[in-house]
């Protein structure tokens, strides 16, 4: 069993968005050490999630988890859908070219976080990183426009939901994002080569996008049918492709984020 979320500590966050709306969530922290956000996906903060966060955590890293939407440490795809469609303030479910109004919160938190730990570590790292999936998939992407991020996973990134080869993102959202990747290292971006709801013409799109002249993204896909790569498709045996794919991302947050860290 995970370690549960009354095991972590809980706190408050709010910001502003462009648009002028005040979001506020609960955000709960474990561990020490280089900060990792992970972003919860549509099915919410469960099992699976907890045991990601329990993984980064064994490895030395601080784990940060905004509690968007949902009941915590259970499953719910069907009710999430509909309290993030209730939530239209902060999540545009079908927008193209342009990110969701939460990036903004989830860009304070991430400055938040940064200089915090600047405050309390002289030596800490300068940025963070991030882990986005599915419905949250495409934030980990807006959130390298943010120099308060170093380094970022988006897996199965999967909007806007009902245009499988469109960007949630602005061209000037790209702009960005290009030149704080050029400051640091390509991201990492996962998908299984089955998944309907991360097609394959996403990455295409992704690809033309970013890796033009250089490579930005660095793209895995996974053989299989399955969806979620770090939760709840996950396998915890060494050699199956999920396993591998996390012990990459712990390689590639401990490169980035400049810690030494347990070998995986």
């Amino acid at each position: 069993m995970p370690t549960q979320i009354d095991q972590f500590t809980k706190t408050r966050f709010s910001a502003d968005t462009q648009d002028g709306h005040t979001i506020s969530h609960d955000v709960y922290t474990r561990g020490h050490g280089p900060s990792v956000v992970i972003i919860q996906e549509l099915p919410g903060i469960g099992q699976s999630t907890l045991r990601l966060a329990d993984k980064l955590v064994d490895k030395g890293f601080e784990v940060v988890m905004p509690h968007l939407f949902g009941p915590i440490g259970k499953i719910q795809v069907g009710r999430n859908l509909l309290r993030v469609f209730c939530l239209r303030k902060e999540f545009s479910l079908f927008e193209k070219n342009k990110s969701s109004p939460i990036v903004d919160w989830l860009k304070a938190l991430c400055r938040s976080i940064r200089d915090s730990n600047a405050t309390h570590n002289p030596t800490a790292p300068q940025g963070i990183g991030v882990i986005g999936m599915c419905l949250t998939g495409n934030f980990a992407i807006s959130l390298m426009a943010d120099d308060s991020v170093l380094a970022a996973v988006s897996s199965q990134p999967s909007m806007p939901f009902n245009a499988p080869s469109a960007l949630h993102l602005s061209d000037a959202d790209i702009a960005e994002i290009k030149i704080n990747i050029d400051r640091n290292e390509p991201m990492k971006v996962y998908r299984f080569e089955g998944d309907w709801m991360c097609k394959a013409s996403k990455f295409k799109r992704l690809n033309s996008s970013f890796n033009k002249d250089r490579e930005r993204l660095q793209f895995r896909t996974l053989p299989g049918k399955h969806h979620s790569v770090l939760t709840q498709d996950f396998v915890d045996e060494a050699g199956h492709p999920t396993h591998d794919a996390l012990l990459e991302v712990i390689e590639y947050f401990g490169r980035s984020l400049r810690t030494e860290l347990e070998t995986a």
